[in-house]
């Protein structure tokens, strides 16, 4: 299912096409795809709000899928073995940013679904070296919603620096949120949840929420710290409020609408305002163990590879109840 150009994902952009079997090159390794969950970020690039590295392009970054060919240089990868394919396509490893471990910030690192094709599809090739390694814990559709939300939460949790026994504020409450609020229990933090629906409140709650309500509401309490997972700017203005001194808030968005003006006042006594931007390979195999030790639980719904569009339609128009997954 491949994206010519973008547009709305009610206009069905889209399109079913017939490509060569990949074949991997040196360091590569091809996946026969089982499960490729959909992330808001997929939407994003499909309507052009984020443009795209590369056109036409196959979306998707949150691949589970079997080894199906490897190519020449690769070790510890073979036929058959099961692998996870997630954003971060690969870096240079040279950079500066490479070299201090933080090679989600190299200027020539490659994404997945967004600069080279991803998991909407059959079959795909991905660097050997970014390849992960499933948990046996989990199941491919089970597996599939951790390799983008709930690695990106993770990051996005302990960059807000939130320890135990610590008051953590969740603003926007879809997939990513509903994995990061687990992690942020299983580690002893009380947690407050923001959000414009009555049933994700609801949800919020019974994953252990301290407290839940709308974004004009004022919580019982000042946060240690916040994270917002909405794509829009005026939340993140509504989590500095909501921080006490000292408290940081981590924005986990590739794209927001803006950032509207506010008061000083709200960034005074120390408060910090910062993004989170990708994830390293170091995260993604941290999160994952954690994940199966806690475990985790995913809420999934599946749809055939075809109904791509209509997976995006419904992410769009706030119809999921849980994460889509598309089943080749």
């Amino acid at each position: 299912m491949r994206l010519e150009r973008p547009a709305p994902a009610a206009s069905g952009p889209l399109v079913p096409v017939e490509m060569p079997e990949p074949q991997p090159g040196p360091g590569e390794i091809a996946l026969r795809v089982v499960a490729c969950a959909v992330c808001r970020t997929d939407l994003q690039i499909v309507e052009g709000d984020l443009a795209a590295q590369a056109l036409p392009i196959v979306p998707g970054h949150q691949v589970v899928g079997r080894v199906s060919a490897v190519g020449e240089g690769v070790a510890g990868w073979a036929v058959g073995e099961r692998a996870g394919v997630a954003w971060l396509g690969g870096a240079d490893g040279t950079c500066g940013a490479c070299r201090e471990g933080r090679e989600n910030l190299c200027e020539r690192a490659t994404f997945t679904g967004w600069g080279r094709d991803g998991g909407y599809a059959e079959a795909l090739v991905v660097r050997a070296d970014f390849a992960l390694r499933i948990p046996d814990r989990f199941s491919d559709i089970e597996a599939a919603p951790l390799l983008c939300g709930g690695v990106i939460g993770y990051r996005a949790l302990r960059l807000c620096g939130v320890e135990a026994g610590g008051r953590l504020g969740l603003f926007g409450f879809g997939a990513s949120a509903g994995l990061t609020i687990q992690v942020a229990r299983h580690r002893g933090c009380e947690v407050l949840v923001w959000t414009r629906s009555p049933a994700e409140r609801e949800r919020a709650r019974s994953l252990g929420a301290a407290w839940a309500g709308g974004y004009d509401e004022t919580a019982p309490a000042l946060l240690d710290g916040a994270i917002t997972f909405a794509p829009a700017g005026e939340v993140v203005v509504a989590a500095l409020r909501a921080v006490g001194r000292g408290g940081t808030v981590v924005v986990n968005a590739i794209h927001l609408d803006r950032v509207p003006e506010f008061p000083y006042e709200l960034l005074w006594w120390e408060r910090s305002l910062r993004s989170v931007a990708n994830f390293t390979r170091q995260d993604a195999r941290e999160f994952l163990a954690l994940a199966a030790e806690i475990p985790l639980r995913t809420r999934v719904e599946r749809f055939p590879l075809a109904q791509a569009n209509a997976a995006l339609e419904r992410l769009a128009a706030g119809r999921l109840t849980a994460t889509a997954v598309l089943m080749p």
